[in-house]
């Protein structure tokens, strides 16, 4: 069956089924095939159980959709290729299942944002007197096969520099259970704002504090876990990398005027990553110390602050600093070059945590 701009073929079967004709062309054009399978009939010309099609369909994020004839060759395939994996001995079938969920619940986010973000302002009505419908299709035609390129070579590239992290592990243990470098970095008075400001002025903030967040963490060789609206999660594999991102997320946002105040906690320890997420007590912490940080600041716990100690990022305290440069003056040689200051703040008690003791980081004089 051929998708045609006549009313047969699947327009027919889109008013039969009272579906929007031109959302089943466009379901057609994205998906390059047609509708022929039944749920029970894709997964018996896949050769998998009912059962297990459903699991890989539901973790993927589709819903149940009965016994229509809604699935294509396309969805017969993907089915055969995650079966077979599992059949080879590659993937045990809870990993496939993961593989299904991860993989839908990106590619689920990320097509979303075009559609909303992306395809809504391409396709404006360019001429007046024309349709948003009329002038979607054509759009998409052109688009597909070089968004389709494009996340390709972005898979490669993050599969490449996540394979490179991993064959770096010193053990088997620390490909799942690593030490790790994690920050929150959360708007201040974000609630307050969401009262004040109309949805899309709200929207536009959002999107300027992400995509700022996400371009210094990137740049300074971070990872950005995940964005909250009015918080981003970030992971560095070292203390002093993540310190720096957090320093100039704060110069940076305090640079503009359209931004909130910001605060940062960061903690170091093992982590737990599942999926493309991070967990664990270490996590925890970091967002504790969020919560507890002043305006424009960045708090880290004890664990961070030693690290940035032996790495000689940053002095044990100002006091030894000083006695230090006065050493190496003495002896016409260059000081120790600290990059960061780190000043003991009050114990407190963090809830589900007990007592910690949290450190303001600083960028030390002459650092730029």
């Amino acid at each position: 069956m051929t998708v045609d701009d006549s009313g047969s073929g699947e327009d027919a079967q889109g008013a039969d089924s009272g579906e929007d004709p031109l959302a089943l062309r466009l379901e057609g054009l994205i998906l390059g095939a047609e509708r022929r399978y039944t749920p029970f009939q894709a997964a018996r010309s896949a050769g998998v159980s009912m059962e297990l099609a459903s699991r890989f369909w539901r973790a993927m994020g589709f819903a149940d959709i009965g016994q229509a004839k809604a699935l294509t060759e396309a969805d017969v395939l993907a089915l055969r290729r995650l079966a077979g994996l599992v059949e080879a001995g590659l993937l045990s079938e809870a990993m496939a299942v993961q593989v299904a969920r991860s993989t839908g619940q990106t590619t689920a986010r990320l097509a979303e944002w075009q559609i909303d973000s992306f395809l809504e302002g391409l396709t404006e009505p360019p001429e007046p007197g024309m349709t948003r419908t009329e002038v979607t299709y054509p759009i998409v035609e052109l688009l597909l096969p070089e968004l389709q390129e494009f996340l390709v070579y972005v898979w490669r590239r993050q599969l490449a520099a996540s394979a490179g992290r991993v064959v770096q592990a010193a053990d088997d243990e620390e490909m799942v259970d690593r030490r790790l470098a994690v920050g929150f970095a959360d708007l201040v008075g974000f609630t307050r704002l969401t009262r004040r400001m109309e949805e899309e002025e709200l929207g536009e903030l959002v999107e300027a504090f992400e995509t700022t967040a996400a371009d210094l963490v990137a740049a300074n060789g971070g990872r950005l876990i995940k964005t909250l609206g009015d918080e981003v999660l970030y992971a560095a594999d070292d203390a002093g990398t993540a310190a720096e991102i957090a320093l100039r997320l704060i110069e940076t946002m305090a640079h503009d005027e359209t931004m909130p105040e910001l605060r940062v906690g960061m903690a170091f320890g093992t982590v737990t990553t599942r999926m493309g997420d991070v967990f664990g007590t270490t996590v925890n912490l970091a967002s504790r110390l969020t919560s507890i940080a002043p305006k424009d600041a960045v708090l880290v716990d004890t664990a961070f602050a030693e690290e940035l100690i032996r790495t000689q990022d940053a002095p044990a305290s100002e006091a030894e600093a000083a006695e230090e440069a006065a050493a190496a003056e003495k002896e016409g040689e260059e000081p120790p070059a600290y990059r960061f200051g780190l000043q003991p703040m009050w114990q407190r008690p963090v809830r589900g945590l007990g007592v910690v003791e949290p450190w303001l980081l600083t960028r030390r004089d002459g650092t730029p």
